[in-house]
């Protein structure tokens, strides 16, 4: 029978089961079945192929229409798969039940569209409804909302509501839930206007009312849209209700205000807090504090994480963090102090974050000595380096002209149990590549496709870079062909890179050929939206990284800006002193704020401070984590 994923089956003797289940003796493990990954069309195939075994359902005990203890079992079995970020292995838990001629129970068609969801395959969804009432099996609310979360996550608000008219047209009446699953998609599509139209319809439904939920989901629609007025008037439709704003509802106004660089007014918006009986936590407390950080008001951060006591508020790591790196960011020494003091005080033990804002700090003058020694530190601490600690020694030693020591970190991370991502590998390429050793860069990449990390556009276009700078058009162009190869489309600027790369030995027309020759000259993508917006950037090789925080934990922590030093002996440390967040047993050494001092000392001795000089900058696709940032493209800089 045809199943999601599955090899051929091959004829095996068959036994029956003391439940009357009829099944072959021989058992293909999950894991093994992974490794045949299917296409979505196969993919569609395979959910309609199993399903329609059910109907020649082998399994005495769902024939009977009763609840057969294996399908249950195996139920729970896809949710804990679920739950442990394996949909895969789920899915064909639930294959083997077909094959097994077991008939799925309407819970486990609910795991299974969970199973889909996961997979985003969006497209297997639709074909579920009608093989639940072709096996006997009849929607509820929750399979329902189900259907129509997994459309409103995938972004298809069109056909999430196609899924809540049938869901009406059935006899299935939506909830509260529902409507709020809907809200949250139109939300997160940007549509707040539709959002207020849903909750007039959702007023009308019988037994069904606004929650506090609903209002917050809508609040934070009109916030991300920073339409902040129209958020207050959401929160004034609540009283109708009989609702009142939550911790969760002012938490969203003041991120707003924060983010709109207004973060007094979300400070003031504490007394209305109280007023209302509602009472600031560790995340307002944060927000505010992040907020005064990124505009560089660094007094009004520190005096309020002092009003944090009288709000009976505790300061966490992440508003720690965010102090650290804003006083980093102004090179305020005595700040730094203070936070770090203010942390051993509360007893609030520095992380991976805490190590990677002051090995970033260094790395950004230049100075990977001590970037290395707090890295160093970290480890001697027990704290566990990750991938964002290597990438920023990666990136440093680059900077500092050392690829050597970058791609060392290879076998360091080896031993660390971390995989290095394409973001490292390409950034120690482009070190080879500004250093004029393509030997090297070559053999870097090579690796990189040994351990199974697939280059992208970026690693490709840094190769053809460093080609023409080595006045090897030919091997530039010979990458065009091994990308094609690899299925990965070149952009107008990866074309054009090889076509400077032409023109730098004095071959303009071979340069023409390239660019406009369409039978010689490779198929060339036109992106539209944002990857021709990243493909534009690309073309110059002159732009900075972009950043964007994508999680709630780091968000607060902005990125370092790069300056250098011409004097880097990091000189003076010793005369001041020194204090360190924890000095018990376990803890890193006095060396971590010595050495941060020792960098703003140099600075304030009268040493210049000048930007570094680039050739170029060039944007790479993927996630690096930077400082606790995750940062949705790394910027790659070649140095003289």
């Amino acid at each position: 029978m045809g199943g999601f994923g599955k090899e051929k089956v091959h004829p095996v003797i068959r036994s029956k089961h003391r439940d009357g289940t009829s099944t072959s003796k021989k058992r293909i493990q999950a894991s093994t079945l992974m490794e045949s990954p299917l296409h979505e069309k196969d993919q569609l195939q395979s959910v309609s192929s199993s399903m329609d075994s059910q109907i020649q359902s082998r399994c005495l005990v769902c024939l009977g229409n009763t609840s057969c203890r294996i399908v249950r079992s195996r139920t729970k079995l896809m949710n804990i798969l679920i739950d442990k970020g394996k949909p895969q292995e789920a899915q064909l838990i639930f294959d083997s039940l077909t094959e097994e001629g077991h008939q799925p129970t309407l819970i486990t068609y609910t795991t299974l569209l969970s199973v889909l969801t996961r997979q985003k395959r969006f497209k297997s969804i639709p074909l579920l409804i009608s093989k639940l009432e072709k096996n006997g099996l009849k929607p509820d609310s929750v399979f329902f909302n189900a259907m129509i979360n997994a459309f409103s996550e995938s972004g298809n608000v069109k056909e999430a509501m196609k899924i809540f008219q049938h869901m009406k047209d059935r006899g299935c009446k939506p909830t509260a839930s529902t409507f709020n699953t809907l809200i949250k998609g139109y939300g997160n599509a940007g549509m707040p206007d539709e959002c207020l139209k849903l909750l007039d319809l959702m007023s009308q439904e019988e037994n069904v009312k606004p929650n506090d939920r609903t209002f917050n989901i809508l609040i934070r629609a009109w916030c991300n849209k920073k339409r902040i007025t129209e958020a207050w008037n959401v929160v004034d439709k609540m009283a109708a209700y009989g609702l009142q704003p939550d911790v969760v509802t002012y938490n969203t106004l003041a991120k707003a205000y924060a983010e709109n660089g207004e973060t007094s007014r979300a400070e003031e918006m504490i007394l209305e807090m109280q007023n209302n009986r509602v009472m600031p936590n560790e995340r307002t407390c944060g927000i505010i504090i992040n907020g005064y950080c990124k505009e560089g008001k660094m007094k009004d951060a520190l005096r309020f994480l002092y009003t944090m006591r009288k709000h009976s508020v505790q300061p966490n790591l992440v508003i720690f963090n965010s102090l650290i790196k804003g006083f980093l960011d102004i090179t305020d020494t005595d700040g730094v102090d203070e936070a770090l003091t203010l942390m051993e005080e509360f007893g609030v033990k520095p992380d991976v974050v805490t190590f990677s804002t002051i090995m970033n700090a260094w790395s950004s003058v230049g100075l990977m000595d001590k970037c290395q020694e707090i890295f160093d530190d970290m480890e001697k601490a027990g704290i566990e380096p990750d991938i964002h600690a290597f990438s920023i020694l990666a990136k440093g030693y680059v900077r500092a002209g050392e690829p050597e020591k970058a791609e060392a970190l290879l076998t360091a991370m080896g031993k660390s149990g971390l995989r290095p991502n394409v973001v490292i590998f390409t950034t120690i390429i482009s070190g080879w590549c500004s250093a004029g050793k393509m030997e090297y860069a070559s053999r870097v990449f090579k690796k990189m496709r040994k351990m199974g990390i697939s280059p992208n556009l970026k690693t490709f276009e840094t190769l053809i870079w460093g080609y023409g700078e080595a006045k090897s058009p030919q091997k530039a162009e010979e990458l065009l062909q091994i990308m094609e190869q690899m299925g990965i489309s070149p952009a107008k600027s990866t074309v054009q890179l090889v076509a400077d790369a032409w023109h730098a030995i004095g071959l303009a027309n071979e340069a023409k050929r390239i660019k406009n020759d369409p039978e010689e000259a490779p198929k060339i993508t036109v992106s539209t939206t944002e990857d021709e917006a990243a493909a534009a950037a690309a073309e110059s090789l002159q732009r900075t990284y972009q950043k964007q925080n994508l999680k709630a934990s780091y968000s607060d922590i902005p990125q370092m800006p790069g300056i250098a030093m011409t004097d880097q002996n990091g000189s003076g440390s010793a005369s001041i002193r020194s204090r360190m967040i924890i000095k018990g047993p376990g803890f890193p050494s006095e060396s971590l704020l010595t050495v941060t001092k020792s960098m703003f000392l140099a600075q304030a001795s009268g040493f210049r401070v000048k930007k570094p000089s680039f050739i170029c900058r060039t944007q790479f696709q993927g996630h690096v984590w930077v400082c606790g940032q995750c940062v949705n493209s790394c910027g790659l800089v070649f140095l003289t």
